[in-house]
């Protein structure tokens, strides 16, 4: 059975898009799917980048392609009341769902719709504490544990050369974003491709400029 490692941020509509379609992406497949909560924020710090909504035109762009995405494939997607937002509590609470710190499916669904579907604010107090009481954490979200545990979870996914979110791991292979799906499943059916040349030579490729920070 493969292992697939799911790392998301609840911030990300990719990461939401992605999700919906998972189990259409793996029918047929025998695999086990754990869920890696981390801070998207982290990964852009540590690689020295900005996320689409801190640009200007890349943020309005994305709202526009992520609504299409979601139509195309009958995704129901709401953009929330504001965004981006802070989304510590969310991932602080699914951490706290799970004495490992990975949330089963059912958890992870409950927080991506609490944020992309029904356009309200994601961070607001009330909603917050209500979702908290439907989920029933084993911990305290504001636990030092679960804080630690979410950090270190980042850290490891940058260690294994995570760079944003969605990225779905399998053996040594990564697969980042939404539309990297159907590349997923080309995988898990054998294709050799993955085993030939042109994958390895992609991490070989000389750099023939880089540009001046």
């Amino acid at each position: 059975m493969k292992q697939i490692s799911f790392c998301l941020d609840f911030i990300s509509p990719y990461a939401y898009l992605a999700f919906e379609n998972l189990p259409q992406a793996l029918a047929g497949h025998n695999v086990s799917v754990s869920y890696k909560p981390l801070l998207f924020a982290g990964l852009l710090k540590h690689h020295g980048q900005r996320g689409p909504a801190e640009m200007v035109g890349k943020r309005e762009w994305t709202y526009r392609q992520v609504q299409w995405l979601a139509r195309q494939h009958g995704i129901a997607l709401d953009l929330p009341a504001s965004h981006p937002f802070n989304p510590l509590a969310l991932l602080r609470l699914a951490v706290a769902c799970d004495a490992d710190g990975e949330p089963n499916r059912y958890v992870c669904e409950k927080l991506f719709h609490h944020v992309w579907r029904g356009g309200a604010e994601a961070t607001d107090a009330r909603r917050l504490q209500l979702l908290e009481q439907q989920l029933a954490p084993v911990r305290s979200i504001d636990s030092q544990e679960v804080k630690t545990q979410l950090r270190a979870q980042t850290e490891k996914a940058i260690a294994r050369g995570v760079f944003g979110v969605p990225t779905l791991l399998v053996d040594d292979k990564l697969f980042w974003g939404f539309d990297a799906l159907p590349m997923l499943r080309d995988y898990l059916d054998g294709d050799a491709w993955f085993d030939g040349a042109q994958w390895d030579a992609a991490s070989r490729l000389p750099t023939g400029i880089a540009r001046q920070a």
